[in-house]
């Protein structure tokens, strides 16, 4: 099965091609377990019942949801994600993610493991990696991208993550202009580089290639000679 990293925006007229993979795993996961129906686990934390509203609508009429909202200081159970056929964990503000999910994420990471799929919306995608990009708008008091996506931090601020992959990812990165940031903080040295996933835009990696579906691209950012390599993995 597969990790699925999502770059926010939640547009519907694009839910068909986010999130049909996604679907199509969840259904063959259950239908295994000998269920008629896939159960997905939803995990949102702050202001988040209409978020997690909008990610199951997303889903369709023919699964199951189970609803976690918490708010931000909450851990998120071990019963929030326990016998289920898919994981999602929303947006909001990454810090508070990171904090209500990694309690349990060895538990996460056994699940993914084992077959079932991870599907991370906006801060759900940046929570995913072994080291995370919380948020932050300087490096060293200089500004490197908008105040608006700092998620309430001032300098870059990187930590563990849940550990589904081994690269650092941004979100919202055409839209916002956090691209901005994955670059700056791969020059400074903070990260060795690392993915920008546009809005609308889900990048799932799997036994196989990458695959890059949805509206826009997902940015690769890498360490070069003289500087920093910007490319594009193109849905």
């Amino acid at each position: 099965m597969s990790v699925h990293l999502v770059g926010g925006g939640g547009d519907p007229a694009h839910d068909a091609a986010v999130f049909t993979t996604f679907l199509s795993e969840v259904t063959s996961r259950a239908s295994l377990a000998g269920r008629d129906e896939p159960i997905v686990a939803i995990v949102t934390v702050g202001p988040g019942s209409a978020h997690a509203e909008e990610l199951a609508q997303s889903l369709g009429d023919n699964v199951q949801t189970r609803r976690s909202t918490l708010a931000p200081g909450d851990t998120a159970a071990l019963t929030a994600i326990s016998t289920v056929d898919g994981i999602i964990i929303g947006g909001g503000v990454t810090p508070d993610y990171l904090a209500a999910l990694l309690p349990i994420a060895d538990e996460i990471r056994r699940q993914v493991s084992s077959g079932v799929p991870y599907l991370g919306f906006s801060a759900g995608a940046m929570i995913a990696a072994e080291r995370a990009l919380i948020g932050g708008w300087r490096i060293g008091g200089v500004e490197v991208t908008p105040e608006h996506v700092s998620e309430g931090l001032d300098e870059i601020t990187l930590a563990q993550g849940i550990g589904l992959l081994d690269v650092t990812v941004d979100v919202h990165a055409a839209q916002s202009g956090s691209l901005s940031r994955l670059i700056a903080a791969t020059e400074a040295g903070l990260i060795d580089g690392g993915l920008a996933i546009d809005e609308n835009t889900v990048l799932v990696i799997g036994e196989g290639a990458l695959g890059v579906l949805g509206a826009g691209s997902v940015w690769r950012v890498s360490q070069a000679d003289g500087g920093v390599l910007v490319s594009t993995i193109g849905a």
